[in-house]
């Protein structure tokens, strides 16, 4: 770093750590001390305020570097931000009447509570009317299941690594089996919460397509019966942790199996929702109005979405 930088980075973290203290910063004085131009210090707290613009998404505070008018300075001034505004409100109100996640009985007191966090009784007003529609025309998913008690208990045993004992009813038959399970992450999609979790004590040439797959088997949680979490833990070595994140990116469709990799050929007009639906997709070849792209995914449930797409996307 040249001295021109450390002389930046001295001075501004002056100024920073003085406002902070609750001091008023005049720009002549610092200009004058610094041996600046004061358009120079008035770009230091350009950049302080940039930077307290980034930490207040993550802290909840809402600082700003203001002008006192009153004493010709520049002083901090900071505000706790603990509510959601309306707009907040209605963005994230909207999101989860169209999940249809939860049964009525648990999903409306969410909301409810939501709205009543917010300290405008205007606004909390205007978000009622807003979504006042939809909440009267929600429909229940047709397992009418409650799962918030089911959710907590399952990302206590995740956290403690415990084992579980489940009976889950299969999709095609009905059937219940029994397994007994090493729960590793929740995951939500398209209507749904999964479970994955690793089967204990099974015998994978027999019940699974892909024996050698090392990845978690997923699990409809409202599909999950007669949990039992034992007293018995397992360990996952910090090398081996499962990330939900990563797992995400290339399970777009709760379809076990195999992790593949999958190249397509989509017309430009559907390019953005193709790399929307895919985090994981990647650009290869642009010829005109047709793109290549390339995706990592789990399983076969990518068949089934490209047949709803028509011609608009082939797999390669």
């Amino acid at each position: 770093m040249d001295k021109s930088s450390d002389a930046k980075s001295e001075r501004i973290l002056s100024i920073y750590s003085r406002l902070r203290q609750g001091k008023v910063i005049y720009k002549a004085e610092e200009s004058l001390h610094f041996d600046v131009a004061q358009r120079t210090i008035q770009r230091d707290i350009a950049d302080i305020q940039c930077f307290l613009n980034n930490q207040n998404s993550e802290t909840g505070e809402i600082q700003e570097i203001v002008f006192d008018r009153q004493s010709g300075g520049y002083r901090l001034e900071t505000k706790l931000q603990n509510c959601l505004t309306g707009s907040e409100l209605l963005a994230v109100c909207k999101v989860l009447l169209e999940s249809r996640s939860l049964v009525k009985e648990e999903m409306f007191p969410i909301i409810n509570k939501l709205i009543n966090t917010c300290s405008d009784e205007k606004q909390k007003k205007l978000v009622k009317e807003y979504i006042g529609n939809e909440m009267h025309h929600y429909i229940e998913l047709q397992h009418h299941e409650k799962l918030l008690n089911k959710l907590w208990i399952l990302e206590g045993s995740i956290k403690k690594q415990s084992y579980i004992e489940v009976e889950y009813q299969r999709v095609n038959n009905k059937k219940l089996v029994k397994r007994r399970l090493k729960p590793v992450g929740i995951m939500f999609s398209e209507f749904y919460f999964y479970l994955t979790a690793y089967i204990e004590d099974i015998d994978k040439e027999e019940h699974f397509s892909n024996p050698n797959d090392s990845f978690p088997t997923i699990y409809r949680v409202d599909r999950i019966e007669n949990m039992q979490v034992l007293d018995e833990h397992f360990i996952v070595p910090y090398a081996e942790r499962f990330e939900e994140g990563e797992f995400r990116k290339r399970v777009q469709f709760m379809y076990g199996g195999r992790l593949q990799k999958v190249k397509l050929k989509c017309k430009q007009s559907i390019v953005e929702a193709v790399l929307d639906r895919f985090p994981t997709a990647e650009i290869t070849k642009r010829e005109g109005e047709e793109w290549e792209i390339k995706v990592e995914v789990f399983g076969n449930g990518i068949d089934m979405w490209l047949k709803g797409q028509g011609d608009k996307v082939k797999m390669l």
